[in-house]
């Protein structure tokens, strides 16, 4: 990846990691120009945006400290990587289920 396409996708691919609404501004802002690494990180926006709302269906069931801080602490590590990434300019997956996220998600362009 060359650094002007780096550089392009850089702030879009920050935006991507500003909750699920800043996933959703990131796709539009990227319609036009289709830089793939502003890609790669808004596949794993969405991807930890998803995962967390479906899992967050699942835990809200148990009203148990023990089952929702670990939850959180694991979303939020996944996040926090991602967006680390995302503005370092490296393009890696999240850990587990990152290389899914890229397969799952081809409709994002």
């Amino acid at each position: 990846m060359n650094k002007l396409n780096l550089k392009s996708g850089k702030l879009i691919a920050v935006v991507a990691y500003a909750t699920i609404i800043g996933t959703i501004i990131a796709i539009f802002m990227n319609l036009e120009r289709k830089n793939a690494f502003a890609r790669f990180h808004i596949r794993q926006a969405f991807g930890i945006f998803i995962l967390f709302y479906l899992f967050g269906i699942l835990v809200s069931n148990f009203d148990s400290w023990f089952i929702s801080m670990p939850f959180f602490l694991f979303f939020a590590v996944l996040w926090g990587f991602g967006l680390l990434n995302a503005i370092q300019g490296v393009a890696k997956p999240i850990p587990l289920v990152g290389e899914k996220f890229q397969e799952w998600f081809t409709f994002i362009k």
